[in-house]
């Protein structure tokens, strides 16, 4: 499937969140005080959910597959994946239990940390959309610890057994102990698409080059490690490559990995190598980067092609 114009069906299936944002943070107000921010806002988010958006406007087909609550945090985050575009038909409801929700209060860097409720997405392995699975060009599944080893593992080769590419994208933190979750579901990912840290902390390796080539050799047909502003790592059974960022005044970093995910994986789509796909998810997520929220931005595929252009003709 090749041309800007080209239209794939992409099941992103796993974690959804609905986010709520603050900017800037510097620190909580102490007892009942308050402080005036420049900007609150909501958005869809999430491994599955925020790159069901940013996958969405780059022109992909998507479909987001989940569990939600049938709640009005599950309304507004239903409506705004819909609102880009978003399939939400696979979205499962699930009575008396909370949607996934975060609070962020982003650092005027851009950093933040998380308040969160897991809510509804522990959940997500009871309901599986197989017939789905059986029927897509492409399968992304956004946090597989969320179902454990055995299950990814079945989901994936699902995927794969009818013809999907498949992708992955972790939310466990970099411990040994992490990986043992979803280790089992490797050798059925084409494209595992972690974080640096996550990379050297499953492994235990001393650099990023090194962890890259362990998860290879433990089943991933192909890592690609973003690493925020060093380059991304790209590695497969045939030597390893690294990609060059993109340098933005950064506004907020959420959602920016999510980003990478949906651009990579379209470039993949469009029929695009691994490098160009991996410049493609840089500068997605550069796009996502100079906002608030996972949804940040006016952005379609030709807009980020072209950014992509330039930032490679002023490269020296």
């Amino acid at each position: 499937m090749t041309g800007t114009n080209a239209r794939v069906r992409a099941l992103m299936i796993g974690v959804h969140v609905l986010d709520t944002l603050v900017r800037p943070v510097e620190e909580i107000p102490a007892g009942q005080g308050g402080a005036l921010v420049e900007q609150i806002t909501i958005s869809a988010a999430g491994t599955a959910g925020g790159t069901a958006v940013v996958m969405s406007k780059l022109g992909g087909s998507v479909y987001s597959c989940g569990v939600i609550g049938d709640d009005v945090l599950g309304d507004l985050l239903t409506t705004l994946l819909q609102r880009d575009g978003v399939d939400t038909t696979l979205l499962h409801r699930v009575p008396d239990v909370q949607t996934s929700a975060s609070v962020l209060p982003i650092r005027p860097d851009g950093s933040r940390p998380a308040l969160h409720v897991i809510g509804a997405n522990q959940h997500l392995a009871q309901y599986i959309p197989w017939p789905a699975l059986a029927d897509a060009d492409l399968v992304h599944l956004g946090g597989p610890e969320f179902y454990g080893g055995d299950i990814a593992a079945q989901i994936l080769a699902h995927a794969r057994k009818h013809g999907a590419t498949t992708s992955a994208d972790s939310l466990a933190p970099g411990t040994p102990e992490a990986l043992e979750y979803f280790e089992a579901a490797l050798p059925h990912i084409d494209y595992l698409l972690p974080n640096d840290e996550q990379v050297t902390g499953w492994t235990g390796a001393s650099t990023l080059h090194e962890g890259c080539r362990r998860l290879v050799e433990r089943g991933a047909r192909c890592v690609v490690a973003t690493a925020g502003a060093h380059p991304t790592v790209i590695a497969t059974e045939s030597g390893i490559t690294e990609v060059a960022p993109f340098v933005v005044d950064v506004v907020d970093t959420s959602g920016c990995g999510d980003a990478f995910s949906a651009g990579f994986m379209r470039g993949i789509s469009l029929g695009m190598p691994p490098e160009q796909a991996a410049r493609l998810g840089n500068s997605t997520a550069a796009q996502v980067a100079q906002g608030l929220g996972s949804d940040s931005g006016a952005y379609d595929l030709d807009s980020v092609q072209k950014l992509m252009t330039e930032q490679q003709v002023r490269r020296p």
